[in-house]
C-alpha cells in the first residue's frame, strides 16, 4: 500500500506534456515553487515524453555545508534503482543459455541453508530469504567493508531462519540481489562491475554512470552528497558523518542490490534502451514486466527487477525506487504512454514524497 501511494504521487508528473504552452509555463512555474519551498528540497527532476525532455530542473545543493549549487548533471547514488540493472544482467545470461530463471540457486551458490530457491525467486522477491543486513549489522566488523563473499559466508555461519517457503509470498529482499550479483560473476567468469560497464554503461554512452568505490565517488566534482536532516541541529548534515550507522561504508563492496551512481540524463538513456532490443529481446522484457503468480494463485506486483502497476489512463507502468542514507530516488516508466519520470534527491526519504504529494495536487488541476 505504501509503494502504491508513493507511485500515485509520481503519476501526475507526466501530465504536463499534454498541456498547452501557456498551461505548461504556468505549471512549470508552480512546480518550481513547490521544489523551492521550505524546508529545502535538494535534487534533480526530469520528465520526458516519448524520449523528449519536457522538464529538467535542479534544486538545492550538492553540499549543504559549502552551498555548492545542484546541477542537472549532478551524480546521485541510485540505491535500489540499481536492481533494474542487475536483473538485466541475469536476463542477458538467460538469453545466452548460460543459466535459466528456474535453475536452483544452489547450482551456482552451494552451501547456503535455504533449499528450493530458484533464480526467478531471487529476481521477483519471493525467495523467503532473511535480511543479510541484519546479520552483518550484528556481527560484522564495521571498520572494514564487506562484499558478497563475506555476506554469503555470514549467511552460512549464522543461518538466520527463512521467512517463508519460496514462492509463497512477496517480501522485498536485498539478500536476493546480492546472490544474483554473485551468480552473474559465477556464470560469466567476470567481475560484476566490469561486466556492467561492458554490457550496459559503455554501449549506452552512460558516461556518468558507474559502480564506484567510496574513494572514486569522493573524487567526483559533480557528486551530490547525501544528507540527513538533524532536528537537533535544524539543518542537513552529510550522511557520511555517521559512518558506524551508514551501511554504505561497511557494506561498501557488495554488488547487485545497489551502489550504482548516475545522473537523470543517463537514466533517460537507460529508459530509452529498454524500448529497443539493443540489450535483450523484446520477449525477455515482456516477461520481466509480467506479474508473477504466487503459490496461492494471486499475482505479485513485482516482476523480474521491476515494480509493476497499471494506470487507468496511461496504461502499464514499470518502475523502481531507491533509498540509501541521504538519498531517495525513483525511475518511473509509463511504457504504454512512453513517458518517463526520474527524481533523484540527496536529502533523504522523509520529505521526498511530501513534495510529490504537492505536485500530485497541482497537476490534478491541469488534467
Amino acid at each position: 500500500m505504501k509503494k502504491i501511494l508513493k507511485l500515485t504521487l509520481l503519476l501526475a508528473l507526466v501530465s504536463q506534456a499534454c498541456q498547452s504552452p501557456r498551461e505548461k509555463k504556468t505549471l512549470n512555474s508552480q512546480l518550481d515553487s513547490i521544489f523551492n519551498a521550505k524546508p529545502d528540497f535538494s535534487g534533480v527532476v526530469l520528465i520526458a515524453d516519448k524520449g523528449k525532455t519536457v522538464y529538467h530542473k535542479a534544486f538545492g545543493y550538492t553540499n549543504f555545508e559549502t552551498k555548492s549549487p545542484m546541477d542537472t548533471i549532478s551524480i546521485f547514488e541510485l540505491a535500489s534503482v540499481s536492481k533494474t540493472f542487475t536483473a538485466l544482467m541475469i536476463a542477458s545470461l538467460q538469453e545466452q543459455g548460460k543459466l535459466m530463471y528456474d535453475d536452483p540457486m544452489e547450482k551456482y551458490i552451494p552451501g547456503l541453508p535455504y533449499p528450493a530457491i530458484t533464480i526467478r525467486h531471487l529476481l521477483n522477491h519471493t525467495s523467503g530469504l532473511p535480511d543479510y543486513q541484519k546479520i552483518m549489522d550484528e556481527h560484522w566488523d564495521k571498520n572494514k567493508p564487506a562484499g558478497n563473499a563475506d555476506i554469503i559466508e555470514y549467511l552460512k555461519l549464522y543461518h538466520p531462519a527463512k521467512l517463508f517457503e519460496p514462492g509463497e509470498q512477496y517480501t522485498y529482499s536485498n539478500t536476493g540481489y546480492v546472490l544474483l550479483g554473485s551468480i552473474v560473476e559465477k556464470v560469466s567468469g567476470r567481475d560484476f562491475i566490469e561486466l556492467c560497464r561492458e554490457r550496459i554503461f559503455k554501449p549506452l554512452n552512460m558516461t556518468s554512470t558507474d559502480i564506484r568505490t567510496i574513494g572514486e565517488k569522493a573524487a567526483l566534482k559533480n557528486l551530490a552528497l547525501g544528507h540527513i536532516y538533524v532536528p537537533e541541529k535544524q539543518r542537513y548534515v552529510r550522511a557520511d558523518s555517521f559512518p558506524s550507522s551508514n551501511y554504505v561504508f561497511w557494506l561498501g563492496n557488495r554488488k547487485g542490490p545497489g551502489r550504482i551512481s548516475s545522473t537523470t540524463t543517463d537514466l533517460l538513456k537507460w529508459d530509452r534502451a529498454l524500448y529497443t532490443e539493443g540489450l535483450v529481446k523484446k520477449e525477455t522484457l515482456v516477461e520481466a514486466f509480467t506479474p508473477p503468480k504466487l503459490k496461492n494463485d494471486s499475482l505479485s506486483n513485482y516482476g523480474l527487477g521491476w515494480e509493476l502497476r497499471t494506470h487507468p489512463l496511461l496504461g502499464k507502468i514499470v518502475w523502481h525506487s531507491g533509498d540509501n542514507p541521504g538519498y531517495k530516488t525513483a525511475l518511473v516508466r509509463y511504457i504504454d504512454a512512453d513517458k518517463t519520470v526520474i527524481v533523484l534527491s540527496n536529502t533523504g526519504p522523509e520529505k521526498f514524497f511530501d513534495r510529490l504529494a504537492a505536485v500530485d495536487r497541482l497537476l490534478g488541476i491541469y488534467k
